[in-house]
């Protein structure tokens, strides 16, 4: 009978949880590999046999947050009563989760990779499409709205939601530089009053 493989000496969701949360305080080019070993609490060599190379870390610990902390924001706008309701729950939502004191500002999956050197196009394009994950489900409600007659037929849904990410993603930064959850409730406020009306306005 062969010989079993040696048992995991560390819990892997507790090390991934610790690689996220390095990653969405630091970045990834400005995290090196030992670093976020020593944050996992493992030796770089059970880095690499477990998660693969930095990269391949990166990515798992970007889905993680996705699928967990970041989970917060697609549920604020799928379960408002109305598809404004639910867009205007995400922007509140988001003012209060980007200016948490017990885990970094901002949102890690919208801070990811911004400026990173363009050798590491690839993984760009990687967490783009994780992105995109989440923008499907809000595009889902706009859709919906539309169906529902919450939204007029010729609404621009393409503009309307990139009006929304792109708030979503200053807001971060903004957080990320230390701007108040007070002001950026503020501008969520401002952003959802470019929702169009379903009703024909009087041009009187």
């Amino acid at each position: 009978m062969g010989q079993r493989g040696r048992p995991k000496t560390f819990d892997r969701d507790h090390a991934l949880e610790a690689a996220m949360i390095l990653f969405w305080n630091r970045g990834f080019e400005q995290t090196s590999v030992d670093e976020v070993a020593t944050a996992m609490g493992i030796q770089t060599s059970s880095l690499y046999s477990s998660f693969g190379d930095k990269e391949s870390l990166y990515l798992e610990a970007v889905d993680h947050y996705r699928l967990s902390r970041g989970r917060i924001y697609d549920t604020a706008v799928s379960e408002g009563k109305t598809a404004k309701q639910g867009f205007a729950n995400l922007f509140k939502v988001a003012a209060a989760e980007m200016t948490r004191h017990d885990q970094p500002r901002g949102s890690m999956l919208s801070l990811a990779l911004p400026t990173c050197s363009p050798k590491y196009e690839k993984l760009q394009h990687e967490v783009n499409r994780l992105r995109d994950f989440s923008e499907a489900i809000w595009m889902k409600r706009l859709r919906d709205a539309v169906r529902d007659k919450e939204l007029p037929e010729s609404t621009d849904l393409k503009v309307l939601l990139s009006f929304f990410r792109n708030t979503f993603f200053g807001m971060s930064l903004l957080a990320r530089a230390g701007e108040s959850r007070e002001s950026l409730i503020e501008i969520g406020k401002l952003a959802i009053q470019v929702w169009p009306s379903s009703k024909r306005k009087s041009t009187l």
